[in-house]
């Protein structure tokens, strides 16, 4: 079978677990008219009002999509927004036994304000202190006791900075997960960024992989990616090292076998409407690739396509899976 072959009839038997931090994307949409007389700003009539789960469990949202079982493991705040939520799970048919609920937070909302299809404002109410001890074991308990009772194929780690993800749920998550064979991929932010330790596939994308090893790569050829792909294996002991690059495309280093293999591609011309959520989109289908155990060819290439796509559409929107297939076999 080629790799696309195995993509599109086993992907749907895979269950994928994502740790992370999730948020509601609250969606303001109207149109603008006039200024505001009160400041200089665009007075927004409002016709529509929309919730979609976010951050993370856009994440779930695109494994869902490619017809995979997600499996979203966070900590909610006790609210009435970590209600809200979890009906938007339910709504969507997503397992939520994982989902913890905390005294101590509250529920993360992104609003976002939108005038004649532009983004005009977006307020954020979050805490972003990471998880007190108590919710911290938790959350790693209940990822063991879920691997220990289902079949997982993968575990992401989905990093927003928001306070899920910390040193001791990186260490304990990852090391059980090896324990069991089950690869590891993550999306990391800036402040965990050396803690992921001894993970299958790291994704960072250019802006975070200079700051994370405060270099600075001015001239984005598969040399110097390669050099910093080399720091982070050897620091963190990262299996497989996928950079994104925007319009300069993608880089991806495998290095699990004696000889690391390198590969740099252009990105597809694209008209661009948004680019949130695209990293959401692109570690979910490398993901997947990993999972059925694809060459790192097919994992940039397809991941690549696929965040592509989301780029098209505003505001945070998970693969359409007949389009992402329709294109691979034109670019197959």
């Amino acid at each position: 079978m080629t790799d696309f072959e195995k993509l599109t009839s086993s992907v749907e038997k895979q269950t994928i677990l994502i740790v992370g931090d999730v948020m509601i994307d609250s969606y303001l949409w109207g149109n603008v008219e006039r200024i505001s007389p009160e400041a200089p700003v665009p007075i927004v009539a409002v016709n529509r009002r929309e919730n979609r789960l976010g951050g993370a469990a856009n994440v779930a949202l695109n494994i869902q999509a490619m017809g995979a079982k997600p499996i979203m493991c966070t900590v909610l705040g006790n609210d009435e927004k970590a209600n809200e939520f979890i009906t938007l799970m339910k709504n969507a048919n997503m397992d939520t036994q994982g989902i913890i609920k905390s005294d101590d937070r509250i529920t993360t909302v992104k609003f976002r304000i939108l005038g004649n299809n532009v983004q005009l404002l977006r307020v954020d109410e979050e805490i972003t202190t990471p998880l007190l001890p108590h919710d911290e074991n938790c959350l790693i308990e209940q990822v063991k006791n879920i691997i220990a009772t289902t079949k997982v194929d993968a575990i992401i780690f989905q990093d927003y900075d928001k306070g899920n993800i910390t040193p001791k749920v990186i260490e304990q998550v990852a090391t059980f997960a090896k324990e069991n064979n089950i690869p590891t991929t993550v999306d990391p932010k800036k402040r965990n960024f050396a803690n992921f330790k001894n993970v299958t596939l790291f994704k960072p994308n250019l802006k975070e992989l200079k700051e994370g090893l405060n270099i600075d790569i001015k001239d984005v050829g598969i040399e110097n990616l390669k050099s910093a792909a080399d720091i982070l294996h050897k620091q963190q002991n990262i299996d497989i090292v996928f950079i994104t690059l925007s319009e300069k495309g993608a880089f991806i280093c495998d290095y699990r076998f004696d000889k690391p293999k390198a590969i740099h591609i252009p990105a597809h011309l694209r008209s661009i409407s948004d680019v949130s959520g695209a990293g959401d989109t692109v570690i979910s289908i490398a993901t997947l690739c990993l999972s059925l155990d694809l060459d790192i060819e097919s994992i940039i290439r397809y991941s690549n396509m696929a965040g592509g796509i989301v780029c098209e559409s505003v505001g945070v929107v998970p693969i359409d899976k007949k389009r992402l297939y329709k294109e691979l076999v034109i670019y197959n």
